[in-house]
């Protein structure tokens, strides 16, 4: 088992992808992870093997739960911390519906201000970047964290991370992607 290392990284990593048709929303749909999702695991557990934190954070959607898991099986560690903080945005009444079939008067007002505002029902940006913020400031310092989260989370955690403004109009990262950020803020 290799040490964990000596900084502050945080080692973000979105889930692999998902058992789900892209063209549906889904944000706190609980859903699995597709056959090449699975088959994406051993690859991000082999990356992470110069990087053995001490502590694994994941959302509690079982698309990020099983990547956690098999980082924490492969690397001899506690098992992750299932943290609700880590869940994607709530897209409330559009969960499961197809992007293409939701009202477009609703879509538009929701696009004009996501900060502002939530799909119906669902989480505006301005509650998934406090519950963000919050899980960050309560990272214990001195630690190496990995993060299993969603693309919402992931978009904003480098900016917060480095005490800058965050930006909910930033390309989430890809499925499976691996970014290490060294806490500065």
């Amino acid at each position: 088992m290799a040490a964990p290392i000596s900084a502050d990284p945080i080692i973000l990593i979105r889930h692999p992808a998902p058992d789900i048709d892209r063209r549906l929303c889904y944000g706190r749909l609980d859903v699995g992870l597709s056959a090449e999702g699975h088959g994406a695991i051993p690859g991000i557990v082999a990356e992470l093997a110069a990087h053995v934190p001490a502590r694994v954070w994941t959302s509690p959607a079982l698309r990020c739960r099983l990547l956690a898991a098999a980082i924490t099986e492969a690397h001899d560690l506690a098992p992750p911390e299932h943290d609700e903080r880590l869940w994607e945005i709530d897209f409330g009444a559009w969960e499961g519906r197809a992007w293409d079939d939701l009202p477009r008067h609703e879509f538009d007002a929701w696009a004009a201000d996501p900060v502002g505002n939530g799909p119906p029902g669902g989480e505006p940006g301005h509650a998934l970047i406090a519950r963000v913020r919050n899980f960050i400031a309560e990272l214990s310092p001195g630690q190496a964290h990995i993060v299993v989260a969603h693309g919402g989370p992931l978009r904003l955690m480098p900016a917060l991370l480095r005490g800058e403004a965050p930006d909910i109009f930033k390309r989430a990262p890809s499925f499976g992607v691996v970014q290490v950020v060294t806490r500065t803020a």
